[in-house]
């Protein structure tokens, strides 16, 4: 895969996490706090996965595998709330940049 399409894929992913965290705090659930949690971590480790490729980092590989566990564990959780859409689609995004960071792992 061309190196700025896994930078897109993670930086959407980021995205979608911001915008489910956002809202699950806008909703006051305390059962979504870890929902919440992984959305946070979910969204900080792709970002700084997709600004150590932007840098070329001999380190990227490293945090491809934690962004790819990452991912599952934030799909996980979301999936259990599927019936509010932004966590549907956080789960979406989270399942496809998992796969995405796989499948790169052994490219860098």
């Amino acid at each position: 895969m061309e190196k700025q399409k896994l930078i897109d894929a993670l930086q959407f992913c980021a995205a979608q996490c911001t915008h489910c965290y956002d809202a699950c705090h806008l909703e006051k659930d305390s059962d979504m706090e870890l929902c919440m949690k992984n959305d946070q971590d979910c969204s900080e480790i792709c970002r700084l996965t997709a600004q150590l490729l932007e840098r070329n980092s001999p380190n990227v590989n490293i945090f491809l595998k934690l962004c790819r566990q990452m991912c599952e564990r934030c799909a996980e959780e979301c999936t259990k709330h599927a019936s509010k859409a932004h966590c549907k689609e956080c789960a979406d995004a989270c399942h496809k940049c998992a796969e995405i960071c796989h499948e790169n792992e052994i490219v860098y």
